[in-house]
């Protein structure tokens, strides 16, 4: 019984620790890109996005409205984007993205990972440039054609669409992800998306073997 409940405690412990920390990524994530775009969901289409995410990652209202308390000039933190690029075990391309409030204290620690890990931090554009910075959006449906053909009239460079199993996948520049989701709106009404992120694609993989996976 004492072991069990003990179980059961570290159990619920580990979890909360987890959703603490998903929590404070999607706050500080909102935080951003409010402050970047505005705290308005309908005129900030990215804003929307990320909102919509942290609903299905089941993060609470108030965590969300703090964070847009905070953008709105509430709130005494700033935090800022920072990127790193480098190449990690196997001489894999990697790209590191961050929100900091410090960011000679970010640097420092993403550094000691690289070195962690026998791997080697790079400058600016070292790695990036393999790969596609790209709008992504996934939601149910079966008519790519109109999908397509909304998309090119509303001026967004297509770049991929994929019809899967009963679901549609874009693939835009980063730079017309809002253009691209206003088209999707305005055409199509409401859409429930599975995926609407901004990513780093990879233009090629490298696998990793032997000693490189430990």
């Amino acid at each position: 019984m004492g072991r069990a409940f003990q179980n059961r405690k570290e159990s619920m412990a580990k979890t909360a620790d987890a959703k603490t920390k998903v929590y404070s990524k999607y706050g500080r994530e909102i935080y951003v890109c409010a402050k970047a775009g505005g705290t308005d969901p309908q005129a900030n289409l990215s804003l929307r996005g990320l909102i919509e995410r942290a609903k299905k990652d089941q993060v609470p209202s108030h965590v969300i409205d703090k964070a847009l308390d905070k953008a709105s000039g509430a709130g005494g933190e700033d935090f800022s984007p920072a990127r790193y690029e480098g190449f990690g075990p196997g001489n894999v391309m990697v790209i590191v993205e961050c929100l900091t409030d410090n960011p000679n204290r970010t640097f420092g620690d993403v550094r000691g990972c690289f070195t962690k890990t026998k791997s080697k931090i790079g400058t600016p554009g070292s790695v990036s440039h393999m790969f596609d910075h790209c709008a992504i959006f996934t939601f149910a449906g079966e008519d790519e054609e109109a999908v397509l053909e909304t998309l090119m009239e509303a001026d967004v460079d297509v770049t991929d669409i994929e019809l899967e199993d009963g679901r549609i996948t874009v693939y835009a520049p980063h730079t017309d992800y809002a253009k691209a989701k206003q088209a999707l709106l305005d055409a199509f009404g409401e859409i429930d998306f599975e995926m609407d992120e901004i990513q780093f694609l990879p233009q090629t993989t490298t696998p990793v073997e032997g000693d490189d996976v430990a």
